[in-house]
C-alpha cells in the first residue's frame, strides 16, 4: 500500500509557479497514492514559468475562495517569483494559508512559497528556509531562516529551490505520512 494512500493534498498555486517546484513534488504525491488538487484564484488553468520562459498550463481543480481546509490533509506551495506574488496579496489565499497552518496540518513549502505564510502571520517561531533573496522577509516576520536545502519544525517542511527538490520530496512524504 502506497504510503499516501488515504490523503488530500491541496497545492495552492496561481498564474508563473515554478514548474519543477510544483510539477515533480506533485508526481511524487501521486506516486505515493496521494489525490492532489490544483487550487488557484481563479477557475480555468494556470501557466507555469521554466525559469524565465512561459511553459505547461494546469487545469484548476478548485478556487481557492470556494476552498475548506477540511477538504484536504496537506498543503503545499510551490515557488517562483509571480506565484507567490499573486498569492499573498489575494485574501483567500492568505485566509486559506493562515487556517491551514493554524489547524495543524502539514504544510510543504519552497522557495518563494513562504511569502504567502508570511502575510498570512504563520511563521513566527518556526525554523524554516527558503530561497535566499526572502531570508530577510522571513525573519522580519519572526521566522528562524536556517540555510538548509530541507528543514523540518513539527508539520512544517521547507526547502530553498529547485536544486533541492529530493531532499524536499523525500521529507515532505516522510512528515504527510505521519499526519
Amino acid at each position: 500500500m502506497a504510503k499516501l494512500s488515504n490523503m488530500k493534498v491541496a497545492v495552492l498555486a496561481a498564474e508563473g509557479f515554478e514548474e519543477v517546484e510544483l510539477t515533480k513534488p506533485v508526481d511524487r504525491l501521486k506516486n505515493e497514492g496521494a489525490t492532489v488538487e490544483i487550487v488557484s484564484l481563479k477557475p480555468g488553468s494556470i501557466r507555469a514559468l521554466d525559469g524565465k520562459e512561459w511553459s505547461i498550463k494546469l487545469d484548476v481543480d478548485k478556487e481557492v475562495s470556494k476552498a475548506e481546509v477540511d477538504d484536504y490533509d496537506a498543503l503545499l506551495l510551490p515557488g517562483g517569483v509571480m506565484n507567490p506574488d499573486a498569492l499573498r496579496i489575494d485574501e483567500d489565499a492568505v485566509s486559506f494559508v493562515k487556517d491551514f497552518v493554524n489547524s495543524g496540518k502539514p504544510v510543504a513549502v519552497i522557495c518563494h512559497g513562504p511569502q504567502t505564510m508570511i502575510d498570512a502571520g504563520v511563521v513566527k517561531g518556526k525554523k524554516m528556509t527558503s530561497y535566499p533573496a526572502i531570508k530577510n522577509d522571513l525573519k522580519n516576520a519572526g521566522a528562524d531562516w536556517v540555510d538548509e536545502e530541507v528543514v523540518v519544525d513539527g508539520n512544517l517542511v521547507s526547502s530553498r529551490s529547485p536544486e533541492d527538490l529530493p531532499a524536499f520530496q523525500d521529507k515532505m512524504v516522510q512528515v504527510f505520512a505521519k499526519a
